[in-house]
Protein backbone atom coordinates (compact mmCIF):
# COMPACT_ATOMS: atom_id res chain seq x y z
CA UNK A 1 0.00 0.00 0.00
CA UNK A 2 1.23 3.48 -0.83
CA UNK A 3 2.21 5.37 2.34
CA UNK A 4 -0.27 8.03 3.44
CA UNK A 5 1.33 11.47 3.15
CA UNK A 6 0.21 14.57 4.95
CA UNK A 7 -1.37 17.37 2.95
CA UNK A 8 0.93 20.03 1.56
CA UNK A 9 -1.42 22.53 3.23
CA UNK A 10 0.26 21.60 6.51
CA UNK A 11 3.75 22.37 5.24
CA UNK A 12 4.12 25.67 7.09
CA UNK A 13 1.62 25.09 9.90
CA UNK A 14 2.98 25.03 13.44
CA UNK A 15 1.42 24.87 16.89
CA UNK A 16 4.43 24.45 19.10
CA UNK A 17 2.54 24.93 22.36
CA UNK A 18 1.63 21.25 21.99
CA UNK A 19 4.72 20.20 20.05
CA UNK A 20 8.03 18.47 20.83
CA UNK A 21 8.57 20.20 24.18
CA UNK A 22 5.22 19.03 25.54
CA UNK A 23 5.93 15.53 24.25
CA UNK A 24 9.26 15.56 26.11
CA UNK A 25 7.50 16.66 29.30
CA UNK A 26 4.92 13.88 29.00
CA UNK A 27 7.70 11.33 28.51
CA UNK A 28 9.44 12.54 31.65
CA UNK A 29 6.18 12.37 33.61
CA UNK A 30 5.65 8.82 32.39
CA UNK A 31 9.09 8.01 33.79
CA UNK A 32 8.00 9.27 37.21
CA UNK A 33 9.23 12.87 37.24
CA UNK A 34 7.02 15.67 38.58
CA UNK A 35 7.04 18.53 36.11
CA UNK A 36 6.13 22.05 37.18
CA UNK A 37 3.84 23.15 34.37
CA UNK A 38 4.07 26.90 33.89
CA UNK A 39 2.99 26.63 30.26
CA UNK A 40 -0.70 25.78 30.51
CA UNK A 41 -3.44 28.37 29.99
CA UNK A 42 -6.13 26.07 31.41
CA UNK A 43 -7.51 27.24 34.77
CA UNK A 44 -9.04 23.89 35.78
CA UNK A 45 -5.87 21.96 36.76
CA UNK A 46 -4.95 24.78 39.13
CA UNK A 47 -8.18 24.75 41.10
CA UNK A 48 -9.79 27.68 39.26
CA UNK A 49 -13.12 26.05 38.46
CA UNK A 50 -16.33 27.24 36.82
CA UNK A 51 -18.89 28.90 39.10
CA UNK A 52 -21.24 26.31 40.59
CA UNK A 53 -24.38 28.10 39.37
CA UNK A 54 -23.27 27.78 35.76
CA UNK A 55 -22.49 24.07 36.07
CA UNK A 56 -25.84 23.38 37.76
CA UNK A 57 -27.73 25.28 35.06
CA UNK A 58 -26.00 23.35 32.30
CA UNK A 59 -26.79 20.04 34.02
CA UNK A 60 -30.44 21.14 34.33
CA UNK A 61 -30.62 21.54 30.54
CA UNK A 62 -28.85 18.28 29.61
CA UNK A 63 -31.97 16.30 28.73
CA UNK A 64 -33.12 19.02 26.39
CA UNK A 65 -29.72 19.33 24.78
CA UNK A 66 -29.45 15.90 23.19
CA UNK A 67 -30.31 17.00 19.67
CA UNK A 68 -28.75 19.39 17.19
CA UNK A 69 -29.33 23.09 17.64
CA UNK A 70 -29.59 25.84 15.06
CA UNK A 71 -26.23 25.93 13.27
CA UNK A 72 -25.60 29.47 14.56
CA UNK A 73 -26.47 28.51 18.13
CA UNK A 74 -29.50 28.35 20.42
CA UNK A 75 -31.61 31.49 20.45
CA UNK A 76 -31.40 32.18 24.20
CA UNK A 77 -27.59 32.08 24.14
CA UNK A 78 -27.32 34.34 21.11
CA UNK A 79 -29.82 36.73 22.66
CA UNK A 80 -27.75 36.89 25.84
CA UNK A 81 -24.59 37.62 23.83
CA UNK A 82 -26.34 40.31 21.80
CA UNK A 83 -27.72 41.94 24.95
CA UNK A 84 -24.29 41.81 26.58
CA UNK A 85 -22.72 43.75 23.71
CA UNK A 86 -25.60 46.20 23.64
CA UNK A 87 -24.98 47.00 27.31
CA UNK A 88 -21.45 47.90 26.18
CA UNK A 89 -22.83 50.36 23.63
CA UNK A 90 -22.66 48.05 20.59
CA UNK A 91 -26.32 48.49 19.72
CA UNK A 92 -25.92 47.24 16.16
CA UNK A 93 -25.05 43.69 17.24
CA UNK A 94 -28.27 41.67 17.07
CA UNK A 95 -29.12 38.02 17.56
CA UNK A 96 -28.52 37.18 13.90
CA UNK A 97 -25.04 38.70 14.04
CA UNK A 98 -23.87 36.01 16.50
CA UNK A 99 -22.32 32.64 15.63
CA UNK A 100 -21.62 30.22 18.49
CA UNK A 101 -18.81 27.71 18.12
CA UNK A 102 -16.81 25.07 19.93
CA UNK A 103 -14.63 27.70 21.50
CA UNK A 104 -13.04 30.68 19.79
CA UNK A 105 -10.51 28.29 18.24
CA UNK A 106 -13.10 26.71 15.93
CA UNK A 107 -14.50 30.11 14.98
CA UNK A 108 -11.08 31.51 14.07
CA UNK A 109 -10.69 28.74 11.52
CA UNK A 110 -14.25 29.07 10.22
CA UNK A 111 -14.19 32.83 9.81
CA UNK A 112 -10.86 32.78 7.97
CA UNK A 113 -11.88 29.92 5.69
CA UNK A 114 -14.97 31.87 4.70
CA UNK A 115 -12.91 34.99 4.00
CA UNK A 116 -9.50 34.31 2.46
CA UNK A 117 -8.40 33.59 -1.08
CA UNK A 118 -5.07 31.91 -1.72
CA UNK A 119 -2.26 34.41 -1.23
CA UNK A 120 -4.29 36.94 0.75
CA UNK A 121 -2.28 38.53 3.55
CA UNK A 122 -3.42 38.98 7.14
CA UNK A 123 -1.52 41.12 9.64
CA UNK A 124 -1.07 39.34 12.98
CA UNK A 125 0.73 40.64 16.09
CA UNK A 126 4.15 39.38 17.12
CA UNK A 127 3.99 37.88 19.63
CA UNK A 128 0.69 36.21 18.81
CA UNK A 129 -1.54 33.37 19.86
CA UNK A 130 -0.18 30.90 17.28
CA UNK A 131 -3.55 29.50 16.22
CA UNK A 132 -4.14 32.72 14.28
CA UNK A 133 -1.03 32.19 12.16
CA UNK A 134 -1.80 28.50 11.67
CA UNK A 135 -5.40 29.16 10.65
CA UNK A 136 -4.45 31.86 8.14
CA UNK A 137 -1.97 29.44 6.56
CA UNK A 138 -4.45 26.56 6.46
CA UNK A 139 -6.97 28.88 4.80
CA UNK A 140 -4.51 29.58 1.99
CA UNK A 141 -3.46 32.98 3.26
CA UNK A 142 -0.13 34.44 4.29
CA UNK A 143 0.44 35.57 7.87
CA UNK A 144 2.46 38.77 8.14
CA UNK A 145 3.56 39.67 11.65
CA UNK A 146 3.63 43.24 12.94
CA UNK A 147 5.73 43.99 15.99
CA UNK A 148 4.53 44.92 19.45
CA UNK A 149 6.80 47.20 21.46
CA UNK A 150 7.99 45.82 24.78
CA UNK A 151 9.27 49.26 25.80
CA UNK A 152 5.80 50.74 25.35
CA UNK A 153 3.58 48.41 27.41
CA UNK A 154 3.75 45.77 24.62
CA UNK A 155 1.39 47.93 22.54
CA UNK A 156 1.57 47.50 18.75
CA UNK A 157 4.15 49.50 16.81
CA UNK A 158 1.68 51.27 14.53
CA UNK A 159 4.40 52.43 12.12
CA UNK A 160 5.40 48.79 11.65
CA UNK A 161 1.75 47.80 11.15
CA UNK A 162 1.25 50.29 8.33
CA UNK A 163 4.62 49.51 6.75
CA UNK A 164 3.54 45.88 6.34
CA UNK A 165 0.27 46.63 4.54
CA UNK A 166 0.44 45.67 0.86
CA UNK A 167 -2.00 45.34 -2.00
CA UNK A 168 -2.69 41.76 -0.86
CA UNK A 169 -3.54 42.67 2.74
CA UNK A 170 -7.15 41.86 3.60
CA UNK A 171 -7.36 42.04 7.38
CA UNK A 172 -5.69 42.93 10.66
CA UNK A 173 -5.87 40.71 13.73
CA UNK A 174 -5.89 42.28 17.20
CA UNK A 175 -5.48 40.17 20.33
CA UNK A 176 -6.67 42.35 23.18
CA UNK A 177 -5.90 41.61 25.97
CA UNK A 178 -2.92 39.93 24.43
CA UNK A 179 -1.73 36.38 24.87
CA UNK A 180 1.20 36.07 25.65
CA UNK A 181 2.18 39.62 26.72
CA UNK A 182 -0.87 40.62 28.77
CA UNK A 183 -1.06 43.99 27.00
CA UNK A 184 -4.39 45.83 27.07
CA UNK A 185 -4.77 48.40 24.29
CA UNK A 186 -6.03 51.92 25.09
CA UNK A 187 -8.64 53.66 22.97
CA UNK A 188 -6.08 55.64 20.97
CA UNK A 189 -4.40 52.43 19.77
CA UNK A 190 -7.73 50.94 18.72
CA UNK A 191 -8.61 54.16 16.91
CA UNK A 192 -5.32 53.96 15.02
CA UNK A 193 -6.16 50.43 13.90
CA UNK A 194 -9.59 51.61 12.78
CA UNK A 195 -8.02 54.47 10.83
CA UNK A 196 -5.67 52.07 9.03
CA UNK A 197 -8.59 49.76 8.22
CA UNK A 198 -10.54 52.66 6.72
CA UNK A 199 -7.56 53.91 4.75
CA UNK A 200 -6.69 50.53 3.26
CA UNK A 201 -10.16 48.92 3.12
CA UNK A 202 -9.39 46.19 5.65
CA UNK A 203 -11.41 43.97 7.98
CA UNK A 204 -10.63 43.85 11.71
CA UNK A 205 -10.56 40.50 13.53
CA UNK A 206 -10.58 41.24 17.28
CA UNK A 207 -9.77 38.35 19.64
CA UNK A 208 -11.15 39.46 23.02
CA UNK A 209 -11.34 36.16 24.91
CA UNK A 210 -9.54 37.73 27.92
CA UNK A 211 -11.71 40.87 27.97
CA UNK A 212 -12.82 40.43 31.60
CA UNK A 213 -9.32 39.67 32.94
CA UNK A 214 -7.66 43.06 33.49
CA UNK A 215 -5.61 44.46 36.36
CA UNK A 216 -5.27 47.80 38.14
CA UNK A 217 -6.50 50.66 35.97
CA UNK A 218 -6.47 48.77 32.66
CA UNK A 219 -9.83 49.00 30.90
CA UNK A 220 -10.83 46.75 28.03
CA UNK A 221 -12.48 48.52 25.09
CA UNK A 222 -14.21 46.60 22.31
CA UNK A 223 -12.63 47.24 18.93
CA UNK A 224 -16.08 47.36 17.35
CA UNK A 225 -16.97 50.37 19.53
CA UNK A 226 -14.41 52.58 17.76
CA UNK A 227 -15.19 51.24 14.29
CA UNK A 228 -18.98 51.09 13.83
CA UNK A 229 -18.57 51.85 10.13
CA UNK A 230 -16.15 48.95 9.49
CA UNK A 231 -16.52 45.18 9.28
CA UNK A 232 -15.34 43.93 12.68
CA UNK A 233 -15.42 40.35 13.91
CA UNK A 234 -15.37 40.20 17.73
CA UNK A 235 -14.41 36.87 19.33
CA UNK A 236 -15.05 35.92 22.93
CA UNK A 237 -16.32 33.05 25.06
CA UNK A 238 -16.49 31.30 28.41
CA UNK A 239 -13.11 29.56 28.47
CA UNK A 240 -11.07 32.03 30.51
CA UNK A 241 -13.22 34.46 32.49
CA UNK A 242 -15.63 31.68 33.49
CA UNK A 243 -12.95 28.99 33.80
CA UNK A 244 -14.56 26.40 31.54
CA UNK A 245 -12.32 25.82 28.51
CA UNK A 246 -13.30 22.16 28.35
CA UNK A 247 -16.95 23.00 27.72
CA UNK A 248 -15.99 24.67 24.41
CA UNK A 249 -18.37 27.62 24.27
CA UNK A 250 -17.26 30.63 22.26
CA UNK A 251 -18.77 33.09 19.83
CA UNK A 252 -18.07 35.62 17.13
CA UNK A 253 -20.14 38.78 16.64
CA UNK A 254 -20.11 40.46 13.22
CA UNK A 255 -20.64 44.22 13.17
CA UNK A 256 -20.35 46.92 10.57
CA UNK A 257 -22.12 47.69 7.29
CA UNK A 258 -24.61 44.92 6.50
CA UNK A 259 -24.76 45.30 2.73
CA UNK A 260 -21.01 45.01 2.38
CA UNK A 261 -20.83 41.94 4.64
CA UNK A 262 -23.94 40.12 3.35
CA UNK A 263 -22.12 37.67 1.08
CA UNK A 264 -19.57 36.92 3.78
CA UNK A 265 -22.30 36.26 6.35
CA UNK A 266 -23.92 33.78 3.97
CA UNK A 267 -20.64 31.93 3.49
CA UNK A 268 -20.14 31.75 7.25
CA UNK A 269 -23.67 30.38 7.67
CA UNK A 270 -22.77 27.69 5.13
CA UNK A 271 -19.67 26.65 7.07
CA UNK A 272 -21.61 26.71 10.33
CA UNK A 273 -24.21 24.41 8.77
CA UNK A 274 -21.56 22.00 7.44
CA UNK A 275 -20.42 21.29 10.98
CA UNK A 276 -24.13 21.08 12.01
CA UNK A 277 -23.82 22.93 15.32
CA UNK A 278 -21.57 23.53 18.29
CA UNK A 279 -21.71 21.70 21.61
CA UNK A 280 -25.33 22.18 22.70
CA UNK A 281 -25.04 21.55 26.48
CA UNK A 282 -22.32 24.20 26.76
CA UNK A 283 -24.47 26.71 24.89
CA UNK A 284 -26.91 26.57 27.80
CA UNK A 285 -24.15 27.91 30.06
CA UNK A 286 -23.84 31.16 28.12
CA UNK A 287 -26.98 32.96 29.30
CA UNK A 288 -26.32 32.15 32.96
CA UNK A 289 -22.66 33.14 32.64
CA UNK A 290 -23.24 36.54 31.08
CA UNK A 291 -26.26 37.37 33.23
CA UNK A 292 -25.02 36.17 36.61
CA UNK A 293 -22.50 37.33 39.18
CA UNK A 294 -19.13 38.02 37.53
CA UNK A 295 -16.83 36.18 39.92
CA UNK A 296 -13.79 36.92 37.74
CA UNK A 297 -13.84 40.37 39.34
CA UNK A 298 -12.93 38.83 42.68
CA UNK A 299 -9.88 37.15 41.13
CA UNK A 300 -8.39 40.22 39.45
CA UNK A 301 -8.97 42.88 42.10
CA UNK A 302 -6.33 43.70 44.76
CA UNK A 303 -6.06 40.67 47.02
CA UNK A 304 -7.61 38.42 44.37
CA UNK A 305 -5.79 35.26 43.42
CA UNK A 306 -4.87 36.17 39.84
CA UNK A 307 -3.81 39.69 40.78
CA UNK A 308 -1.62 38.49 43.65
CA UNK A 309 -0.03 35.74 41.56
CA UNK A 310 0.66 38.14 38.71
CA UNK A 311 2.34 40.59 41.11
CA UNK A 312 4.40 37.86 42.76
CA UNK A 313 5.57 36.23 39.53
CA UNK A 314 6.50 39.56 37.95
CA UNK A 315 8.42 40.70 41.02
CA UNK A 316 10.36 37.43 41.37
CA UNK A 317 11.23 37.23 37.68
CA UNK A 318 12.52 40.80 37.68
CA UNK A 319 14.84 39.91 40.56
CA UNK A 320 16.77 37.42 38.42
CA UNK A 321 19.92 39.03 36.96
CA UNK A 322 19.50 39.69 33.25
CA UNK A 323 15.73 39.05 33.26
CA UNK A 324 13.11 41.78 32.79
CA UNK A 325 9.36 41.43 32.83
CA UNK A 326 6.69 43.97 31.88
CA UNK A 327 3.71 43.55 34.26
CA UNK A 328 0.70 42.12 32.44
CA UNK A 329 -2.22 44.55 32.27
CA UNK A 330 -4.55 41.66 31.47
CA UNK A 331 -4.86 37.94 30.67
CA UNK A 332 -3.02 35.18 32.57
CA UNK A 333 0.55 35.29 31.30
CA UNK A 334 3.89 37.07 31.52
CA UNK A 335 6.38 37.30 28.66
CA UNK A 336 9.79 37.86 30.31
CA UNK A 337 12.89 38.86 28.39
CA UNK A 338 16.32 37.26 28.71
CA UNK A 339 18.96 39.95 28.13
CA UNK A 340 20.92 38.71 25.08
CA UNK A 341 24.10 40.26 26.48
CA UNK A 342 23.78 38.02 29.55
CA UNK A 343 22.09 35.00 27.98
CA UNK A 344 23.14 34.78 24.31
CA UNK A 345 20.81 31.89 23.48
CA UNK A 346 20.66 31.14 19.77
CA UNK A 347 17.77 28.69 20.07
CA UNK A 348 15.00 29.41 22.57
CA UNK A 349 13.40 26.00 22.02
CA UNK A 350 16.67 24.39 23.16
CA UNK A 351 16.71 26.74 26.17
CA UNK A 352 13.24 25.54 27.17
CA UNK A 353 14.14 21.88 26.61
CA UNK A 354 17.33 22.22 28.67
CA UNK A 355 15.36 23.94 31.43
CA UNK A 356 12.84 21.09 31.36
CA UNK A 357 15.48 18.37 31.50
CA UNK A 358 17.63 20.00 34.19
CA UNK A 359 15.03 21.66 36.42
CA UNK A 360 11.82 19.74 35.63
CA UNK A 361 9.90 22.90 34.79
CA UNK A 362 7.93 23.54 31.62
CA UNK A 363 7.54 27.00 30.06
CA UNK A 364 6.84 28.03 26.46
CA UNK A 365 9.54 29.50 24.23
CA UNK A 366 8.95 32.92 22.72
CA UNK A 367 9.39 31.90 19.09
CA UNK A 368 6.36 29.61 19.48
CA UNK A 369 4.40 32.88 19.52
CA UNK A 370 6.23 34.12 16.41
CA UNK A 371 8.48 36.47 18.34
CA UNK A 372 11.43 37.01 15.96
CA UNK A 373 14.35 36.70 18.42
CA UNK A 374 15.22 33.85 20.86
CA UNK A 375 15.14 35.98 24.00
CA UNK A 376 11.65 35.54 25.54
CA UNK A 377 9.50 32.88 27.13
CA UNK A 378 5.90 32.70 28.34
CA UNK A 379 5.23 32.15 32.04
CA UNK A 380 1.68 31.29 33.17
CA UNK A 381 0.43 32.83 36.44
CA UNK A 382 -2.34 30.29 37.10
CA UNK A 383 -0.45 27.87 39.40
CA UNK A 384 -0.40 28.42 43.17
CA UNK A 385 1.84 30.89 44.96
CA UNK A 386 4.00 28.00 46.14
CA UNK A 387 4.44 26.66 42.61
CA UNK A 388 5.23 30.12 41.24
CA UNK A 389 7.90 30.63 43.88
CA UNK A 390 9.39 27.21 43.20
CA UNK A 391 9.25 27.69 39.43
CA UNK A 392 11.09 31.02 39.56
CA UNK A 393 13.64 29.51 41.95
CA UNK A 394 14.36 26.75 39.42
CA UNK A 395 14.60 29.20 36.53
CA UNK A 396 16.94 31.38 38.58
CA UNK A 397 19.12 28.38 39.44
CA UNK A 398 19.29 27.28 35.79
CA UNK A 399 20.23 30.77 34.62
CA UNK A 400 22.85 31.17 37.39
CA UNK A 401 24.56 27.99 36.19
CA UNK A 402 24.42 29.28 32.62
CA UNK A 403 25.98 32.63 33.61
CA UNK A 404 28.80 30.83 35.43
CA UNK A 405 29.50 28.58 32.44
CA UNK A 406 29.54 31.61 30.15
CA UNK A 407 31.89 33.49 32.48
CA UNK A 408 34.21 30.49 32.83
CA UNK A 409 34.32 30.03 29.06
CA UNK A 410 35.11 33.71 28.55
CA UNK A 411 37.90 33.54 31.16
CA UNK A 412 39.40 30.48 29.53
CA UNK A 413 39.37 32.15 26.15
CA UNK A 414 40.98 35.30 27.55
CA UNK A 415 43.64 33.18 29.28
Amino acid sequence: MRPMQHSSKLQNVRYELRGPILHAAKKMEAEGHRILRMNLGDPAPFGLEAPESIVVDMIHHLRGAQGYSDSKGIFSARTAISQYYQTKGLMQIGVEDIFIGNGVSELISMTLQAFLENGDEVLIPAPDYPLWTASVTLSGGKAVHYLCNEDNHWWPDMADVEAKITGRTRAIVLINPNNPTGAVYPREVLEQFAALARKHDLVLFSDEIYEKITYEDAVHIHTASVAPDLPVLTFSGLSKAYRMPGYRAGWVAISGPRAETAAYRESLELLASLRLCSNVPAQHAIQTSLGGYQSIGDLVKPGGRLREQRDLACRLLNQIPGVSCVPAAGAMYLFPKLDPAVYPFEDDEKFVLDLLEEQKILVSHGSAFHWPTPDHFRFVILPSVEDIEEAVRRISSFLAIYRKKTADAAAATAG
